[in-house]
């Protein structure tokens, strides 16, 4: 029998984009003709009952995209961990008809919902014969379906790669520690910033990675010297001395050492004043890092998962196991929920008997590739080259228009270097700056403080080589001697790697390892579902659009927002899916005088029904007839006295500002798969020219040959375009409500 009622609640900790997951639950439940409730306050909803699980209907849900916390509440409930208090919820479940439910908690959320289940036809057996429900009400809930969504802001859940909320509590982080940064450089001071996370040190590890901070500690990876004190206090004391004005220890709360033994903000602020002799400041972020609006990444994830949650329980037969929804590699994950569970605590049991090994085994690949990275980046010098090792000679440059991010990867990739004994060349203002000879070699210190800066330090330019321009290169790489080149941007700077490809003939100098990191916000280069700089981009449009949104609500407005992106609508498409934009106008679905018609008509009906705000995203060039200014003067004349319209046309800030912990994160992972590829090429005495990127959660270098082959040149943008897969998503959850449906 097909499921008709299905409900929704939040239970644990609160975490950034929970309640874009109800949303996306309650509307696509709505949209395929479910009947959909939300059970306020928890697994204490569930108990009491009555007022607190409510019906919900298409405008429930309104304008709850961009809060943080859940707007439906969450509260302990102790009742709910007896099977009396069970039974009493089963009762209200089955008076209400709710047949499945939609769990979005911790570990032991979910767990207690499985609990549930397994004893869900005992307690309906029991409540039949105590005569609570009648034997028809006994017969038509022989199961409960469930499937459990994971909202923690410690990322700490087996089977995917990010939890709802956990890169919004990293936004949080990152901001701290960067406002914290720039006041310890100007006293020369040091700080311990204290984080949350339980037993798992993702937000410390991957804060310390986004930050450049100089020491971290962490639960599943203690110290592995007994002398860990010391070791710290004479890093933190060599990196003053090599030129670093401040010093950042970041602690996650559940560290401890080798010994089992925790460590405490205190202990460590006493360790380093001991050692240190200077005053040393704490700050313990606490629950800040759970506030606030969650990111462009929590938005979009909670609304994914909970479509994909909702089509899990209207497919499941009563036999199956209840599903964790997740992420692996941009695509949904579906696992068996206490297969995920069971390896969480794992985790957790691994910690407590001090088998920091397989600890670190049950994290994910990309958690223990950020603990050695992290373990390199905090040196306070390089290691010296082995006596005996061949130096090679590796240039860096920055291509295209800035893309936040860029200074990170630069960052990364000389540091790493440095470490594994190469020379490292840093290349000003791109191809022009390499035809010019502006070749520079850089030291430990050379991008101190880059970690957290957007732009490009090293300088970048659109330029593409050409004519004497590629003489004038082949000289420089001859009189440098450079062994390899990394080129950190866009479009441009992949054209050029071609182009120095192709001239391989004519200019001998050219026949060196290349490699193309994509760094661009407009996300449109080959090979790579995710390029630096665009998770940034995302959240700087979001934050313009979260502003002009409270502005429209006050006007009874429509507002047109143009963004960037040029023929690529990434950016339109994820800013509008995170926004919960009515529209969104991209080149790639094409603009007609028929689908503005439409659009002005939905328009007018939805202000007429009382809606208050409307908002359109555009892709610049969407359409080169159908302007941005166009739009507005068509949608003005036909609103009239219903509606008015404004243009919001974000222009260069969407590039602009610090990049964000995502970028950060990647570029710093590129960054180490480019240097250790270059590196082995070289040993090789290979030549290859690629370009790597992110494909379904996997890191690939493609041959630059296939360059042209994979992408539309026309248009500069992918054959392939992964993410227009959420188009229909993004379009579902913008209607006016189910009855929109044809």
């Amino acid at each position: 029998m097909a499921i008709k009622k299905i409900a929704v609640f939040t239970s644990g900790g609160d975490a950034q984009g929970m309640n874009a997951a109800v949303r996306s639950v309650v509307r696509t439940g709505l949209d395929l003709g479910l009947e959909v409730y939300a059970i306020y306050e928890g697994y204490q909803g569930l108990v009491d009952g009555g007022e607190r699980i409510k019906k919900m209907n298409w405008d429930s849900v309104g304008g709850i995209i961009n809060r943080g916390g859940t707007a439906i509440g969450t509260a302990r409930c102790d009742e709910f961990r007896t099977r009396q208090g069970r039974l009493i919820a089963a009762q209200h479940l089955i008076e209400c008809g709710i047949e499945g439910l939609v769990v979005i908690g911790g570990d032991g959320s979910l767990t207690g919902a499985n609990l549930f289940r397994e004893e869900w036809p005992s307690l309906v057996a029991e409540l039949a014969e105590k005569g609570q429900i009648n034997a028809k009400e006994a017969a038509a809930y022989p199961n409960m379906i469930i499937v459990g969504l994971v909202g923690s802001i410690d990322n700490d859940f087996y089977g995917t790669d990010m939890t709802i909320g956990a890169d919004s509590a990293l936004h949080r982080l990152t901001e701290a520690v960067d406002a914290i940064t720039s006041t310890a450089a100007s006293h020369q001071r040091t700080f311990v910033v204290k984080v949350m996370g339980r037993n798992c040190g993702y937000l410390a590890l991957m804060g310390a990675l986004a930050c450049g901070a100089d020491w971290v500690l962490i639960p599943e990876s203690p110290p592995n010297v007994d002398n860990w004190e010391k070791v710290m206090v004479e890093r933190l004391r060599s990196g003053r001395k090599a030129g670093r004005r401040d010093s950042i220890v970041i602690l996650a709360e559940g560290a401890r050492d080798r010994e089992g033994n925790y460590i405490g903000s205190s202990d460590v602020q006493r360790i380093l004043e001991e050692g240190l002799n200077e005053e040393v400041r704490v700050t313990v972020l606490g629950h800040v890092q759970r506030g606030g609006r969650p990111s462009v990444f929590d938005r979009n994830l909670g609304t994914l998962l909970g479509h994909e949650a909702v089509n899990a329980i209207i497919k499941a037969k009563p036999e199956d196991e209840p599903l964790h929804i997740g992420i692996k590699g941009n695509r949904i994950s579906k696992l068996p929920l206490m297969e995920c569970v069971k390896n969480t605590h794992a985790v957790a049991e691994a910690i407590a008997t001090k088998d920091y090994e397989r600890a670190m085994d049950l994290r994910s690949s990309s958690f223990k590739d950020a603990f050695r990275t992290v373990r390199t980046m905090v040196r306070a010098l390089p290691h010296s080259p082995a006596p005996d090792q061949k130096r090679f000679r590796i240039g860096v440059l920055n291509a295209g228009a800035p893309a936040p991010g860029m200074n990170t990867a630069s960052r990364a990739f000389v540091r790493l270097g440095l470490d594994r004994g190469q020379m490292m060349l840093g290349i000003q203002n791109g191809f022009e700056g390499l035809a010019e000879d502006e070749v520079e070699e850089m030291n430990w210190m050379s991008m101190s403080g880059w970690a957290s800066m957007g732009g490009s330090e090293l300088g970048t330019s659109r330029r593409i080589p050409k004519g004497s321009d590629l003489y004038a290169i082949a000289r420089t790489i001859e009189k440098h001697e450079i062994n390899a080149l990394l080129i950190v941007g866009g479009w441009n700077g992949y054209e050029a790697a071609h182009q120095m490809y192709n001239e391989r003939s004519n200019f001998p100098a050219f026949d060196i390892p290349i490699v193309c990191m994509p760094a661009s916000i407009n996300n449109n280069l080959p090979g790579s579902e995710l390029s630096i700089g665009a998770d940034t981009a995302l959240n700087n449009i979001v934050d313009a659009v979260d502003k002009i949104k409270q502005s429209a609500v006050a006007t009874r407005r429509c507002f047109v927002v143009e963004v960037m992106g040029h023929w690529c609508g990434y950016l339109a498409l994820m800013s509008g899916l995170a926004t919960g934009a009515e529209r969104v106008y991209m080149n790639e679905e094409g603009v007609t005088l028929s689908d503005l018609q439409k659009d002005v008509s939905r328009l007018t009906q939805g202000f007429k029904q009382g809606k208050r705000l409307g908002l359109m995203i555009r892709n610049e060039y969407a359409n080169s007839i159908y302007s941005t200014s166009f739009m507005c003067s068509l949608f003005e004349e036909e609103g009239k006295d219903i509606f008015d319209v404004r243009p919001a046309i974000l222009g260069h800030q969407q590039q602009g500002g610090d990049p964000s912990p995502y970028d950060r994160i990647m570029a710093t992972r590129l960054a180490r798969l480019c240097l250790d590829h270059l590196i082995e090429q070289l040993e090789r005495e290979d030549d290859d020219v690629s370009f790597i990127g992110l494909q379904g959660g996997q890191f690939k270098f493609h041959d630059m040959r296939d360059f042209s082959r994979m992408v539309d040149m026309e248009h500069q943008r992918p054959k392939n375009q992964w993410w227009m897969e959420m188009q229909g998503i993004a379009q579902l959850l913008a209607q006016l409500g189910p009855a929109e449906k044809e």
